[in-house]
């Protein structure tokens, strides 16, 4: 991969709370902003806004899959400010809104303890 779309990549990963703008990334990587979207897709097939979002959705899974941390807390804490815009992409990419994925872990995890745990079945 090339060396300024790995840095871009860095830089995207380290500062997911951040709002990135195109020309600083683009002066990270000591080329124009047009430069940078142009060789970025044709390393990754995305630009890197489009990366930044994936890479967000992403990491919001994660967060719902393993803290209790509230919807709202994850979007601030990777970086996503407009609720309607989060919850339209991530029911994009999961098929579902992220409360709801947040539900059927805590049931998937509640039926797997209980099926690990025979003696606390109910009538048991």
């Amino acid at each position: 991969m090339d060396g300024r779309v790995q840095a871009t990549i860095e830089l995207i990963e380290n500062n997911l709370k951040r709002a990135l703008l195109i020309d600083k990334l683009a002066r990270t990587a000591h080329l124009s902003a047009s430069r940078l979207r142009r060789v970025f897709k044709s390393e990754t097939g995305l630009t890197p806004a489009q990366y930044l979002k994936r890479l967000r959705i992403r990491k919001a899974k994660e967060y719902l899959e393993t803290t209790f941390l509230s919807v709202k807390e994850i979007r601030r804490e990777i970086g996503a400010t407009d609720e309607s815009h989060f919850i339209r992409d991530f029911k994009k990419v999961y098929g579902m809104p992220p409360t709801q994925l947040r539900t059927k872990v805590t049931a998937e995890e509640s039926g797997a303890a209980g099926a690990s745990n025979p003696g606390s079945q109910i009538g048991q």
